[in-house]
């Protein structure tokens, strides 16, 4: 059984540098895209699920899905995790469903409501040894049903806030709001993250892991494939791959990618439908899109630094 929590997992990648990929999972094609990927590059795994995710597909497939990939996969750890979990209701929901671990996102509220709801799913999911991410600050942007702010440098997450947080709510990691933003169109220009805040972050909580959502890339091969065949993404520009390695080598131990799929997946399934305008048959073009997805994973496990440390993280 290769099914385990974050705990091991953030205590290596902190200590060495290096932060864990966490994919989100939609279908059966970027599921084994994902893990194929890293299966080859023997990395540790987090495979999440947005609501989004649940509208799509139903958390009965997609658990499903999730489990097949541990049960053929023995020697890679892999953690299911709950992203952007809005309520304590929803969280305790996958608990109660086997994952291993949960992220309640009560930003919106006000500083003290979010300790408090935080707090509540820690006691309930530690109860039953499950870990807990919690966010402080705002990301920008647009992404399935997460809505960020329109000026990400003014909802940074306050590093003495970090501390309080951390004491008062007992979460396992920190999701911060560091510059970062949601879905592919993140910023008008390139953005610069803000390095010093998460220094600030790490030095008052040395040891504890941090998490960046919004962390895409847009990598430009997969946009420009998309409007090389029909598509219209003119100003799409994500967090460029040098920010977050250099990130990773501070406190961030986790690191969400999803844009990033669905770009690859996208870019594949339109090039085939241009240069083999006949097609009809699925397996013909999600075939060449789970390729693609595999391609840029196996790529991304080498930007985070985490390619070959599964044996650790066991």
């Amino acid at each position: 059984m290769a099914l385990v929590g974050t705990k091991k997992m953030f205590e290596m990648a902190y200590k060495n540098g290096y932060a864990i990929g966490a994919f989100n999972v939609n279908n059966m094609e970027i599921t084994q895209g994902i893990i194929e990927a890293v299966a080859e590059e023997k990395a540790p795994l987090i495979l999440q699920v947005s609501r989004g995710a649940r509208e799509y597909a139903k958390i009965s497939y997609l658990l499903a899905i999730i489990n097949v990939v541990v049960k053929e996969n023995p020697d890679i750890p892999v953690v299911t995790h709950l992203d952007h979990g809005d309520t304590f209701e929803t969280c305790k929901q996958f608990v109660d469903d086997g994952f291993t671990s949960v992220m309640v996102d009560a930003s919106k509220l006000p500083f003290e409501e979010n300790i408090a709801v935080t707090k509540k799913v820690v006691e309930y999911a530690h109860a039953r040894d499950v870990v807990v991410e919690a966010e402080l600050g705002r990301l920008g942007g647009i992404e399935e049903d997460v809505v960020g702010v329109d000026d990400v440098g003014k909802h940074l997450t306050n590093p003495e806030q970090a501390i309080e947080f951390v004491e008062k709510s007992g979460c396992d990691s920190l999701a911060v709001a560091c510059g970062t933003s949601h879905g592919a169109y993140k910023f008008k220009t390139e953005p610069k993250l803000a390095f010093d805040v998460i220094q600030k972050i790490a030095d008052k909580l040395p040891g504890f892991p941090l998490v960046m959502h919004g962390s895409s890339s847009v990598l430009k091969e997969f946009v420009d494939l998309i409007n090389k065949y029909g598509g219209d993404m003119p100003n799409a520009m994500g967090v460029p791959e040098d920010s977050i390695s250099k990130a990773v080598k501070m406190a961030i131990c986790k690191v969400n990618i999803d844009t990033d799929l669905r770009l690859a997946l996208t870019a594949k399934i339109r090039q085939v439908f241009a240069e083999k305008r006949s097609e009809f048959d699925p397996r013909k073009y999600l075939g060449p899109g789970r390729e693609a997805i595999k391609d840029m994973v196996k790529h991304k496990l080498h930007v985070l630094g985490c390619a070959g440390k599964a044996a650790e993280c066991m």
